[in-house]
């Protein structure tokens, strides 16, 4: 299957093991990325709050570049899918940011990795490529707010309980708990101007992975992931409460679970180790 595909910033930096499993399982999966030619940032979150032009410029370009393309999109970071909807809504109305020229026709689908992976791939194709079941594994999968949210943006089919990535882990043979907090706000770049919000909204998600008796947390966020992940240690040290809970990416777990001997790189580049729970599992 051939398929567009728009890194953003994140994939290349401080969510590298994010970008490189995603491109390991696409391999395993005979999945054909391609990625946009001179793609450019598309605003995230510093755009859209500052210049409502630049915002929508910046992911325009991108898009612009996807329909030349002509491919449906497939997006990794949950920042840049909303960035694309939401600029993609603007362009279907006939809101063109100064500069751009030339037709556009929008005659693609801009998709979240993780549901083009259940909705395009499907449940036979993701589950026959398992070597490594995660029998034993309990998954909490959290989406965080900007997958499915509002939904006027993301055409969530079901924006208060978005199912892909459990079905993702349904595949693998995972356990997956249920819990009311996967979509609850992680609270994104609050963590870089008030770090005492978010690192309250950070306690409490981990509080309710571990409630719902979960042994780690998916994501397809690479802002939820590092908020997750690294600020554990921190809020163990100014609480006294242990944490400890394993971070995953999605596409790392389907690595883990195709057999790609990629995996352990990926993993060491954690804050919290998940190398002893999984270990524990017999996975590694």
């Amino acid at each position: 299957m051939d398929i567009s595909y728009y890194p953003g910033c994140s994939l290349d930096g401080t969510a590298k093991e994010y970008g490189e499993s995603l491109k390991a399982i696409a391999k395993t999966l005979e999945i054909e990325f391609h990625e946009l030619q001179d793609w450019n940032c598309c605003g995230s979150s510093s755009a859209h709050v500052t210049n409502d032009e630049l915002a929508l410029a910046l992911a325009a370009r991108n898009l612009a570049i996807a329909d030349r393309a002509g491919m449906d999109l497939v997006v990794p970071c949950a920042a840049c899918y909303q960035r694309l909807k939401a600029a993609a809504k603007k362009l279907a109305l006939g809101k063109r940011p100064e500069g751009m020229t030339g037709r556009y026709g929008g005659n693609f689908r801009i998709k979240h990795a993780a549901d083009f992976l259940w909705e395009d791939m499907g449940e036979k194709a993701l589950s026959q490529k398992v070597k490594t079941p995660l029998k034993g594994l309990k998954v909490a999968c959290y989406y965080g707010c900007l997958t499915a949210r509002p939904p006027k943006v993301t055409d969530a089919r079901n924006p208060e309980n978005p199912m892909a990535m459990d079905h993702l882990m349904e595949c693998l043979g995972a356990i997956v708990k249920p819990w009311s907090y996967k979509t609850d706000c992680c609270g994104g770049n609050l963590i870089l101007t008030r770090p005492d919000i978010a690192k309250k909204l950070i306690l409490g998600l981990l509080d309710m992975a571990k409630e719902a008796m979960a042994d780690c947390i998916v994501t397809g966020c690479p802002m939820c992931q590092s908020n997750l992940d690294t600020r554990q240690k921190e809020i163990s040290k100014e609480t006294g409460r242990d944490c400890g809970i394993p971070i995953f990416y999605f596409s790392e777990l389907m690595g883990l679970a195709y057999g790609d001997t990629s995996t352990r790189k990926w993993l060491g580049r954690h804050m919290v180790n998940p190398k002893p729970l999984l270990k524990q599992k017999g996975l590694v």
